[in-house]
């Protein structure tokens, strides 16, 4: 035996010869040949929707969602895997909510009533036990609301009713346009006297599905705090058409949400340790937590799966990255952020070296290509390698937004990035009850993943690239 050790070292280095001489091409050739016949994202995404289900900051599915995630990454065999703790806040929504229109016709004393789907917004206050019953004025903007003055709102239920608008093909640009009726919606209704608020989902489609999502009341006082829902884009249609035949009709509403106070949770990490810049860190996540509504399968079940997927997807393909390639499963995202401020906060006190962070959590549809948030020279860099990605039908290079998750470690030196997958239905699902499992694609997510993969692989490769004017850091 003694003898064939020498020819086994010969072997072992001839085989490490011709795998370092891949092309680029045969290596994310390779890379989606394993994510779309030997992927796993799929199979963990069905655990996290089917067997543990939303995944709410603070709720002991959250919890679970941990340490599931924390044990497949353990048996993926790479060289760090650890939580990371993070207090995060919670807020629980109660019983179902419940809401209707209220009308009264000439000639008939007993009030006709329409009920309407409902939810609460996160973070939103209870009604009173009893619930809320008030007339109920509609605005499409701040500015409306603040023409009509407390004179015309104070006492009543103010129903924000701006949509999506459809004819933008960036569905994100159309959520962006609408959103802050959501968000800060009660804070400005509260000026005028305003004793609860009743929001158009943020829903491109016309159905019967509520869509919640995070409010804020920012520095108001808790007395002043009135509760905020969300109702469906066809009971929205419907409630303005009342209101256009008759000014006098009442809302009522009821819900029993709360917050709690705030509770220890983790993010998830694991890494593959660089071989050569070990000091230079790569980091590709999504968000582990969700809304309650659903299962969180796009929002953000996805874009956690995907990049658990990254890191085996390294291995399978006998990729040895020379920089540490991290994935983080963030917690808290849609409610606070805590897990994607904390984690840029360790490695600030700790001095870490981040040069590139990729995310996704804009849903497992299929991969369009990626948005940057970096220099000329960076972004420079990714368009020399749009043709590797043509093969795979991805065309999207754009600068633009990274991620929440990630946005806390911008720095002039550090490269950010999303994945942008196809939107068009992704707000049909997004923070609704139709969130589900059954609405991802297999073979969709598992070409995010690969495209993801690839993207990691050609940065850690080469190398991000240096500001001018600056200097190179050293290992």
């Amino acid at each position: 035996m003694i003898y064939l050790r020498p020819f086994i070292l010969i072997l072992a280095i001839l085989l490490s010869i011709q795998s370092n001489s891949q092309t680029d091409e045969q290596v994310l050739r390779e890379i989606y040949t394993q994510s779309l016949t030997n992927g796993k994202s799929y199979d963990w995404l069905n655990h996290l929707s089917n067997q543990i289900g939303g995944r709410l900051s603070g709720s002991l599915n959250a919890e679970k969602a941990v340490a599931y995630t924390k044990e497949e990454l353990e048996k993926l065999g790479l060289d760090k895997v650890w939580l990371q703790p993070v207090m995060v806040p919670k807020w629980v929504r109660g019983a179902k909510e419940y809401a209707y229109i209220e009308t009264k016709s000439k000639g008939f004393e007993t009030a006709k009533t329409t009920t309407v789907n409902i939810c609460a917004l996160g973070g939103s206050v209870a009604t009173n036990p009893l619930g809320i019953k008030a007339n109920i004025v509609e605005v499409k903007t701040f500015e409306e609301l603040k023409a009509l003055g407390e004179e015309k709102i104070k006492g009543k239920i103010v129903f924000y009713n701006r949509p999506m608008q459809p004819e933008l093909i960036s569905t994100f640009e159309a959520y962006g346009g609408c959103v802050n009726q959501r968000y800060s919606g009660a804070v400005e209704a509260s000026k005028y006297g305003a004793v609860g608020v009743i929001v158009r989902s943020m829903n491109l489609r016309l159905d019967d599905l509520p869509h919640t999502g995070a409010m804020s009341y920012g520095d108001l006082p808790n007395e002043k705090r009135i509760p905020s829902a969300a109702i469906s884009t066809n009971d929205a249609e419907l409630l303005s058409t009342m209101l256009e035949l008759d000014k006098s009709i009442n809302f009522y509403f009821k819900q029993s949400c709360k917050q709690l106070k705030d509770v220890l949770s983790y993010n998830v990490i694991g890494e593959i340790t660089g071989s050569e810049f070990p000091n230079e860190y790569m980091i590709v996540g999504g968000h582990l937590d969700s809304w309650d509504l659903g299962d969180g399968s796009h929002d953000d079940g996805a874009g956690v799966v995907q990049s658990m997927d990254v890191l085996r997807l390294l291995k399978e393909s006998g990729i040895k990255p020379k920089r540490s390639i991290r994935v983080v499963l963030f917690m808290n995202e849609e409610n606070g952020l805590r897990g994607g401020n904390k984690y840029a906060e360790v490695a600030k006190q700790k001095g870490e070296n981040h040069v590139f962070a990729l995310e996704s959590d804009s849903g497992g549809f299929t991969p369009r290509g990626f948005s940057f948030d970096c220099s000329d020279a960076n972004f420079n860099q990714v368009l020399s390698w749009k043709y590797l990605f043509k093969p795979y039908l991805i065309h999207y290079f754009e600068k633009g937004y990274g991620g929440a998750d990630i946005g806390p470690l911008k720095t002039d030196a550090v490269v950010l990035a999303g994945l942008r997958p196809d939107s068009q239905r992704y707000f049909d699902h997004h923070h609704a009850s139709n969130d589900t499992f059954e609405h991802v694609n297999k073979r969709e997510l598992e070409l995010g993943a690969a495209t993801m993969t690839s993207l990691i692989y050609l940065f850690d490769k080469y190398g991000v690239n240096p500001i001018p004017n600056q200097k190179t850091i050293k290992n």
